[in-house]
């Protein structure tokens, strides 16, 4: 018997804040045991344990799981916005705050806006509330200008970071 288990773990999002859509949902593989939580990003989540017969069915469990998220549109991100993450996701975030500056300055919140505000919030997980205004997620260039300064505080001394 191999004693020796894989430990699994993944974090995935939907967005659509058109739709009033924030969820998160993550599952992680313990021994045999596949525990599965999800719900709306910043509030309290529901959580489903899976007790398996073998680490490697709650793997091949997991797997499925995380495929039929992905198909629905679910797209893997982290539950919190650390140093941790990838350069480029930090740096993708970065520039479509700066996509979405120029039309919070004028208050034009075309689908360009949307489409850059629904991504940034796959990649940058945040508490929005029950009821998403996407024209009220930033109210001000200088809430988006806020967020900026702290994605490149992330970026280590080594990155240059983005102006």
């Amino acid at each position: 018997m191999n004693s020796i288990n894989q430990i699994m773990e993944t974090y995935l999002v939907f967005v659509d804040s058109v739709r009033n859509s924030n969820k998160f949902w993550s599952a992680k593989v313990e021994g045999s045991q596949l525990i599965i939580e999800w719900g709306r990003v910043g509030y309290k989540s529901q959580t489903k344990v899976h007790s398996l017969a073998s680490n490697q069915r709650a793997i091949f469990k997991y797997y499925q799981l995380v495929a039929e998220k992905k198909a629905k549109g679910y797209q893997e991100s982290q539950s919190e916005m650390d140093g941790s993450r990838n350069v480029s996701e930090i740096r993708r975030a970065i520039q479509l705050l700066k996509i979405m500056r120029p039309c919070l300055a004028v208050r034009n919140f075309h689908e360009g806006y949307i489409a850059a505000l629904n991504e940034y919030l796959q990649i940058v997980p945040t508490p929005l509330g029950m009821q998403i205004d996407p024209t009220r997620v930033y109210r001000t260039v200088e809430d988006i200008d806020n967020q900026k300064q702290i994605l490149n505080s992330l970026l280590s001394p080594s990155s240059v970071a983005v102006p």
